[in-house]
């Protein structure tokens, strides 16, 4: 695909009025995401990204058409592993629920660029270095074998070295204000821990950053896919997580699922060399994976149900 610098200036300019309109006008005051407002969001984040794939498929044909499903879908299902994640840390830091959307809209900010960065380099490293592929491949594959294994229930956001080095070196207060990232007491100008608590989302998106981006590599090499498979499935995360926050405990395979994504792509990179896989082919697997997982944690719950939580559907 040769695209033109001004479709990236339009897609960017779309993201900066999209963003700006959510803050600015749909979620300028702080306040509770409820489950019922956060799945209707979600819906329209995911509609937008249809018609894009819808434009992509009249514009540049079937092939990248495929490829921007594809890529999305691995990116948006890969983003549901942050949700759990991000419940941890807003848990772990006592954030209140109504301060947690502010953290996660400037959270995404940040990931938009971190993303872009990365995305950047990885094209350039495969452009320049096909090897790179193998590695890519082969940490795939163990990134998959951890996500399986790991318990995330026991991490603490503290201990990750991004966060130790910001809590080491930038004084902070002891309490919130309001949604504000900076407080000031005694005439001293400290952070608050809701600063704390970004920096803690930033370095979390960083980690998983490291596994999204080399996977949608496995579907498509063009720069222009992989950053919009990214931003779409990024602008959808923060009502994704209102939305699943207190109920991803239902869906016990769903991380599985997600492993199995990540192995796929990592042994589809691997083999790359004597056997490809077209793109509409990986689509079907990916979106097998997913709904079978979804699938078998929902009669996995129908066989053993469990007591209803009085905080199921509310956030973190």
């Amino acid at each position: 695909m040769d695209i033109p610098i001004q479709f990236w200036i339009i897609f960017n300019l779309f993201l900066v009025g999209m963003l700006a309109l959510d803050l600015g006008l749909f979620h300028r005051k702080a306040k509770v995401i409820s489950p019922r407002e956060a799945l209707i969001w979600s819906g329209i984040w995911v509609s937008i990204s249809l018609t894009f794939a819808a434009v992509v498929f009249a514009w540049q044909g079937t092939q990248a058409g495929t490829e921007f499903l594809t890529g999305y879908m691995i990116e948006w299902s890969l983003s549901i592993d942050n949700v759990f994640v991000f419940a941890l840390i807003f848990t772990f830091f006592k954030v209140p629920a109504a301060y947690q959307y502010r953290v996660l809209f400037w959270g995404v900010v940040s990931a938009l660029i971190m993303r872009g960065i990365l995305i950047v380099s990885g094209a350039a490293l495969l452009a320049n270095f096909h090897w790179i592929i193998f590695i890519f491949g082969g940490f795939l594959i163990f990134s998959g074998v951890r996500i399986a294994f790991h318990d995330e229930s026991k991490a603490d956001p503290t201990r990750n070295p991004i966060v130790r080095i910001f809590q080491r070196f930038v004084p902070t207060s002891d309490d919130y204000d309001g949604q504000k990232f900076f407080t000031r007491k005694n005439g001293k100008l400290l952070a608050t821990p809701l600063l704390t608590v970004l920096i803690a989302v930033e370095a979390t998106d960083l980690a998983f950053a490291v596994d999204s981006i080399p996977a949608i590599f496995a579907v498509t090499d063009e720069p222009f896919i992989v950053f919009t498979a990214n931003a779409l499935a990024l602008l959808g995360l923060r009502s994704l997580y209102f939305a699943l926050s207190g109920i991803m405990h239902k869906f016990s395979y769903l991380k599985v699922g997600l492993a199995m994504v990540l192995v796929f792509v990592g042994i589809k990179m691997l083999l790359s060399d004597v056997f490809h896989l077209p793109a509409l082919a990986s689509l079907v697997v990916v979106l097998s994976i997913l709904i079978g997982s979804v699938i078998a944690s929902l009669i996995r719950n129908k066989l053993n149900p469990e007591p209803i939580s009085e905080n199921d559907g509310e956030p973190a």
